[in-house]
C-alpha cells in the first residue's frame, strides 16, 4: 500500500480503492442494466478519483462511499440520456444477460467474473427497473438492495432524505405489483422441459409449459433479425419457437445460468446467437419470456464454451 504525504508534512496511508470495483460494478449493473455501460460508469469514477490531488484524496474520509457516491450520480446522468436512446432503438431494450461464472472474481478479469448474481439481477425485477424514473431506480436499488442510508443517496439525486424515501417507496410498489410468485426449482424443471420440446419440434408440448398468457419479448437491437413486437400467448409462442427451430438448422440449446436462473442459451458453431430468460408463475408454467440476440449484448457469452458448461 502506497503512501500520501499530509499537508504538515507527515505521513499516512493512501486508502486502497481499487477492491472498490467489485461493489461499484454490481451496483451500476443494477442501476444501467447494461455490463458494457456499468464497466464504463465504473472507470469514470476511478478516472476522477486519480484525478484528485494526492492532498485532496487524503482528506476523503471513506474513499468507498466517495466512489460511490460518484459512480452513482454518473449511473443517473446515462439513465438520463438512456431513455432517450432507448426511443430511437429498433425493437424493445431489454437488459444484458449474464452468464454465471461465479462472482468471486479478484477484479482483474472480465467485469462478468465480479458480478454476484441474486435475486435484484433477475431478469424479471431489472425489467421492472426500466419502467421507473432515473431517481426512483437509483433510490430504490441503492437504499433496498444495498442497503444505503437515504442521505447519503440524497447526496446522489440531490433530493432531500425523505424525498428519496419516498422515491424507494415508490419503486418498491412497482416491483410489488409486478411480482408474482415465482418458485425458481419448478422454473428449473420446466426450462429442461421447454428445451426438450422445442428440440423436438413439440407444439402441444411447448404450449402445456407456456401460461396460456405468457409473453415473449425479444431484443435484437435492429442488429439481427427478430419480432419488434411481443409474441402473447402460448399456442403462438410455441408455434413461433418451432419456426425458429425450422429456419436454423444446426442451432444448439443448452441450459444455463442466465441472471442467476435458469434459462436457455442457442449457439451455433459455439457462438452464442441467443440467451433467453423465462419467468414462472405460482403453477411452475412459464409467464414470460425474454429473448437477447442483439450481439452487442452478447460480448459476456462469446468467451464462454456453451458445450462444456451446459447446467
Amino acid at each position: 500500500m502506497g503512501t500520501t504525504r499530509t499537508v504538515d508534512g507527515g505521513q499516512r496511508q493512501q486508502p486502497a480503492v481499487d477492491g472498490e470495483r467489485r461493489q461499484l460494478l454490481n451496483v451500476s449493473y443494477r442501476l444501467l442494466g447494461s455490463l458494457a455501460e456499468a464497466e464504463d460508469a465504473v472507470q469514470e469514477a476511478f478516472a476522477r478519483w486519480y484525478a484528485l490531488t494526492p492532498a485532496q484524496r487524503a482528506a476523503i474520509e471513506s474513499p468507498g462511499a466517495w466512489l460511490t457516491t460518484v459512480t452513482g450520480r454518473i449511473c443517473l446522468d446515462v439513465l438520463g440520456s438512456a431513455r432517450a436512446r432507448r426511443e430511437r432503438y429498433v425493437g424493445t431494450w431489454l437488459p444484458e444477460p449474464l452468464p454465471d461464472r461465479g462472482g468471486g472474481g479478484s477484479g482483474d478479469g472480465d467485469p462478468a467474473e465480479l458480478m454476484v448474481l441474486d435475486e435484484s439481477v433477475g431478469m424479471a425485477l431489472l425489467v421492472v427497473l426500466e419502467a421507473m424514473t432515473p431517481a426512483e431506480r437509483v433510490a430504490f436499488v441503492l437504499h433496498d438492495v444495498f442497503r444505503y442510508p437515504f442521505a447519503e443517496i440524497g447526496a446522489i439525486v440531490g433530493r432531500t432524505p425523505a424525498a428519496c424515501k419516498q422515491l424507494a417507496a415508490s419503486g418498491r410498489k412497482r416491483v410489488r405489483d409486478a411480482q408474482g410468485a415465482v418458485v425458481v426449482a419448478r422454473q428449473d424443471e420446466t426450462v429442461r422441459r421447454i428445451k426438450a420440446a422445442w428440440e423436438a419440434k413439440d407444439v402441444a408440448g411447448l404450449v402445456g409449459l407456456l401460461d396460456p398468457d405468457a409473453v415473449l419479448t425479444a431484443d435484437g437491437g435492429g442488429l439481427v433479425g427478430t419480432v419488434l413486437h411481443p409474441v402473447e400467448g402460448a399456442s403462438r409462442i410455441a408455434a413461433y419457437m418451432v419456426a425458429i427451430a425450422d429456419r436454423a438448422p444446426g442451432l444448439e440449446l443448452l441450459v444455463r445460468s442466465v441472471n442467476g436462473v435458469a434459462g436457455l442459451v442457442a449457439a451455433r458453431d459455439g457462438v452464442v446467437m441467443t440467451v433467453a430468460s423465462f419467468e414462472a408463475g405460482a403453477d411452475g408454467r412459464i409467464v414470460r419470456i425474454w429473448a437477447v440476440r442483439n450481439p452487442e449484448k452478447l460480448r459476456a457469452w462469446y468467451e464462454e464454451q456453451p458445450a462444456a458448461r451446459e447446467a
